[in-house]
């Protein structure tokens, strides 16, 4: 039977251990949302060649999308004339990490983590993006996107606009997965049998193939992973293995992979899969061969969940007062994010003006899939106002905008347009 106790402080542990870096992550990812205009990152990536594939990547890297938000920001780079390899170097690189992520890897999972997961993100999507210039012609470069809006922006580059986007936003987006990913790692803690993951210690490759089957399919966030596979790591689980949960299981998933296939190509979608599988598997072999053979000549670099930083997890002592009061900020904020979300799906409701149209939009899950959507009706000669609500899968336009021409706008960047509500 389960130890309710030991749950408890094993999940009090590590949000402890995760918040304070969580916290600062978060303020600057509201840093680069604002302060960072979507065309900075199209001027790199205008040009068809090898560093556009680069600067796709490194510029991806720090930002805090996820695999389903990722999408939108690409296609409208695609709109802004990028290539498809800086497309797809940005689709591969981007979700896999983040600022944010970065800094609770390195909080759970210690330095060397927090090191190899964004450098491993920066090869994958570079390499990715190579592989699509050189293997699929760029033809179509078709350009939707005004900078305008961008101008009338930055006027409104305030401090209220970082923190809201950082600790409301954000955590709408994926408070709830990162609340799932704790509460599973407490109960691997007290579930999962010690060295369980031992039994497939002479068979790496089949820890990591299994890795895969269950978290591709899956809506892993970048965070949310984090505590997870730092469980399954004190459980037995391979560095390896950890990696690559790391990597594939946030740069992917079944909507990701359709959605991805029905804006770029059949042709674009293999290589965008092949190269988060084929180099998430062979960086977790190198992170199991280079953590072997440092052991063995003691050279002082450990990859077993982060050293001494994930014991912390099943430790019975108290942690500081500042952590606490760091986690009781976070939760505090996660509640209220979770609450709003709750409470806007069950109040967009049908408008009694009658220049306010509802329709229903689906497939969007975060605020970045609703402010692409936004930006894309907003372009439609008729359309005053628009606002989409991801938790209640509503578009709410006013204007005497038509139906066809909304449809034909949300479908162009990928998402699924089911009518009037």
């Amino acid at each position: 039977m389960m130890d309710i106790q030991r749950f408890f402080i094993s999940l009090l542990n590590v949000v402890c251990e995760m918040a304070p870096y969580l916290l600062l992550g978060f303020f600057i990812a509201g840093v680069l949302h604002v302060f960072v205009p979507q065309r900075f990152y199209a001027n790199y990536l205008s040009q068809n060649n090898k560093f556009s594939v680069v600067w796709a990547a490194l510029l991806g890297v720090p930002l805090p999308l996820c695999s389903c938000g990722v999408i939108p920001t690409a296609i409208g780079l695609r709109n802004e004339k990028a290539s498809k390899g800086a497309i797809a170097s940005f689709l591969i690189a981007t979700p896999q990490t983040g600022i944010d992520s970065i800094l609770a890897t390195f909080s759970l999972m210690g330095l060397g983590f927090a090191i190899i997961r964004p450098t491993a993100a920066l090869i994958t999507g570079i390499c990715g993006g190579l592989l699509v210039n050189r293997l699929i012609k760029d033809k179509d470069n078709c350009s939707l996107a005004d900078s305008s809006q961008l101008s009338t922006l930055s006027s409104q580059l305030k401090i209220w606009r970082v923190l809201k986007y950082a600790y409301y936003d954000m955590l709408r987006d994926i408070g709830l997965r990162l609340l799932i990913g704790l509460v599973v790692a407490a109960l691997i803690q007290v579930a999962v049998p010690d060295e369980f993951f031992l039994t497939f210690g002479s068979q790496p490759l089949l820890q990591m193939l299994l890795i895969l089957v269950i978290a591709i399919p899956m809506y892993i966030c970048s965070t949310g992973s984090i505590p997870v596979a730092a469980a399954l790591m004190m459980k037995g689980l391979s560095p390896g293995a950890a990696l690559v949960m790391l990597m594939a299981g946030p740069a992917v998933n079944l909507a990701s992979i359709l959605v991805v296939h029905k804006s770029m190509g059949r042709r674009f979608t293999a290589i965008y899969l092949m190269t988060i599988v084929g180099f998430s598997v062979l960086f977790g072999l190198l992170l199991n061969a280079c953590h072997t053979l440092l052991a063995e000549n003691a050279m002082g670099i450990d990859f077993t969940v982060g050293a001494q930083n994930t014991s912390c997890m099943s430790s019975s002592a108290l942690p500081s007062p500042f952590k606490i009061v760091c986690a009781t900020i976070l939760t505090l904020l996660i509640i209220f994010a979770l609450m709003m979300k709750f409470f806007n799906k069950f109040t967009t409701n049908k408008s009694s003006d009658p220049d306010v149209t509802v329709y229903r939009v689906e497939d969007m899950h975060c605020s970045h899939c609703e402010a692409a959507v936004v930006r894309a009706v907003e372009e439609i000669p008729g359309v005053e106002t628009a606002k989409a609500s991801a938790s209640a899968n509503t578009l709410t336009i006013k204007g005497p905008a038509t139906e066809e021409a909304i449809r034909t706008a949300v479908e162009g960047i990928g998402y699924t347009f089911k009518g009037k509500a």
